[in-house]
């Protein structure tokens, strides 16, 4: 069956969101909201798991995760199966409570901006949700980390952790001062958001530094196999690609204007298309686009041909 490749490390950052199945509530009251919040105090407890930010919805839910040890997998089975279990007793219904597997974006933890900025995402969820009116502040959702962030160190969970957003929102202390600065910051930026702010975070499987990413799609070639699907492995792919690529153009010493120069059935260039099609999963679009070697059809005719030169 396909799957979605999941990339697990030490000190892996992850915003995970699942919603109920059919979309339907999976909070039917606070008593629900109250259980989900305590699972996920039990399941940092034995996972090691420190949490940055997280918002209940009417029917999903998001969470910013922190993974000491790789453990995202092993901690989700437990946490949304816990829950799961928890929910049914209480309404005494049966069956599935979530929709499919959870998305888990994999979120640059350099210190660059990126992880507050997830957090941001995920606390302004209630207002851009309407489920608050335009005078009442963010701190008034009850079932977000929102709150808890605004309270002094001693109230909040011990498995919340506030101090890299701070950090990375320029609040040198986690003081009285430092917490109405981090408030005022937000709600001004939640009076200036829009739609495309958060694009990134809402399509994509990664978001962070590209330099990163490039680390990560090479450490997921190497584990990508055919039951994978999804963003991560078509980029992934273009990744071992753009290798295959640059070892051949190397080996001609050829350089970039030199696809521009050759023609498009240049038939060094046939060879190299021909190599990516036998050792990776990037289309033929791609290689038509990549070694300028002009349309589809064109570069289909090119293999055909190579292809049944081979054979005599």
């Amino acid at each position: 069956m396909a799957r979605k490749l999941r990339v697990e490390y030490p000190g892996a950052i992850y915003h995970v969101m699942n919603r109920g199945d059919r979309r339907e509530p999976i909070f039917r009251d606070e008593g629900d909201q109250g259980r989900f919040v305590e699972t996920l105090g039990e399941v940092c407890q034995r996972s090691g798991w420190q949490v940055h930010a997280y918002c209940l919805m009417p029917n999903h839910f998001h969470l910013v995760v922190e993974t000491p040890q790789p453990t995202l997998v092993a901690g989700m089975k437990w946490f949304l199966g816990t829950y799961t279990g928890r929910f049914n007793r209480r309404h005494q219904v049966v069956g599935h409570l979530f929709s499919g597997r959870y998305k888990a974006l994999i979120v640059d933890g350099s210190g660059n901006g990126y992880l507050r900025k997830v957090c941001d995402y995920v606390h302004l969820n209630p207002a851009r949700a309407k489920l608050l009116q335009p005078e009442q502040r963010l701190r008034e959702y009850r079932w977000s980390s929102w709150p808890e962030y605004l309270k002094s160190p001693s109230k909040r969970p011990v498995w919340l952790r506030v101090d890299r957003v701070m950090g990375e929102a320029g609040i040198p202390k986690d003081s009285a001062a430092g917490r109405r600065e981090l408030e005022r910051r937000m709600e001004s930026r939640r009076a200036a958001e829009k739609q495309d702010d958060y694009r990134l975070i809402r399509r994509g499987w990664f978001f962070g530094e590209k330099a990163f990413k490039k680390d990560l799609l090479k450490q997921m070639s190497e584990r990508m196999g055919p039951e994978h699907y999804g963003e991560e492995r078509q980029e992934s792919q273009e990744e071992k690609a753009e290798q295959v690529v640059a070892e051949e153009m190397k080996r001609r010493r050829w350089t970039k204007p030199t696809l521009e120069e050759k023609a498009k059935g240049d038939e060094e260039k046939v060879r190299i298309a021909v190599r990516l099609r036998r050792e990776t999963l990037v289309t033929v679009a791609w290689i038509a686009r990549r070694l300028r070697m002009g349309s589809v059809a064109n570069v289909n005719t090119l293999l055909f041909h190579w292809r049944r030169a081979q054979e005599k």
